[in-house]
């Protein structure tokens, strides 16, 4: 099982704020992997800064052996990297199906706007049909995507991120503000996703959920990796958790 993404030395600082600290992990093809820690770790700066949206003082980021670091975020999606947001923003104008059927034509359609307008989506909405089956919204295909439940619009973020074709499948706390229930479906919706071979990396706080579904994790901390292994080991290592009886303690003064 080789490496399909590697992540080396990344430093990122916002004025004087050291939000990320000279981090490097690797991430194996077909692995499912959760980035972990308090709030404030440096967890989605960290993510981003692998997408393309943060610009790192320093990093080498390598997609398939390939250096993607100097490319921009739309040129490291054509690639194989696919981020959902933890706020969804799905197209308004568009039905459930459309907004799946969009992300599936990015290779056919340069531009976005031609994208949206083409007549002949066919193609794109058979593609986009099989995402909605696989993320289990297809009774919401043909609704309109505003006004849709929170559990539905995260699922449609994860079938737009499908659609893309990506080689490495990057999440950003999918689970927020979901109940248990519909917590734990798209935990094992997002873990069926990767035992049919797609590389999933994961930031989420649902720590229940991460030890359930997750095959390993990396621990940041006050923008640097305290922890790297196995969930059950990463768990019992003192230093992860001092770090999030920490800051439970600085939450609950505060």
């Amino acid at each position: 099982m080789g490496v399909i993404l590697e992540v080396i030395n990344v430093t990122v600082r916002f004025g004087g704020v050291l939000a990320v600290d000279n981090v490097s992990f690797k991430v194996n093809q077909g692995e499912f992997l959760c980035l972990i820690g308090p709030n404030g770790a440096g967890k989605t700066t960290m993510m981003r800064a692998v997408i393309g949206t943060v610009k790192p003082e320093s990093a080498q980021i390598l997609l398939a052996g390939r250096d993607i670091t100097r490319l921009p975020t739309y040129k490291r999606a054509q690639l194989g990297l696919a981020l959902t947001h933890q706020i969804v923003r799905p197209f308004r104008s568009m039905s459930v199906l459309d907004n799946v059927a969009l992300a599936a034509g990015h290779n056919r359609f340069s531009r976005i706007l031609t994208a949206m307008t083409a007549m002949d989506r066919s193609a794109e909405r058979e593609r986009a049909w099989k995402y909605l089956e696989l993320v289990g919204i297809v009774d919401a295909a043909t609704k309109s995507a505003v006004g849709q439940p929170l559990g539905v619009t995260k699922r449609l973020e994860v079938a737009r991120a499908l659609a893309l074709d990506p080689k490495v499948l990057l999440l950003d706390e999918p689970l927020a503000g979901l109940n248990s229930i519909e917590a734990a479906r798209l935990s094992d919706t997002v873990a069926t996703i990767n035992q049919q071979g797609l590389t999933v990396v994961m930031i989420e706080h649902n720590l229940g959920e991460v030890l359930r579904v997750s095959q390993r994790l990396v621990v940041l901390d006050n923008g640097r990796i305290i922890a790297d292994g196995l969930p059950a080991e990463v768990m019992r290592d003192p230093e992860v958790r001092a770090a999030y009886v920490g800051k439970e303690r600085q939450n609950a003064a505060a």
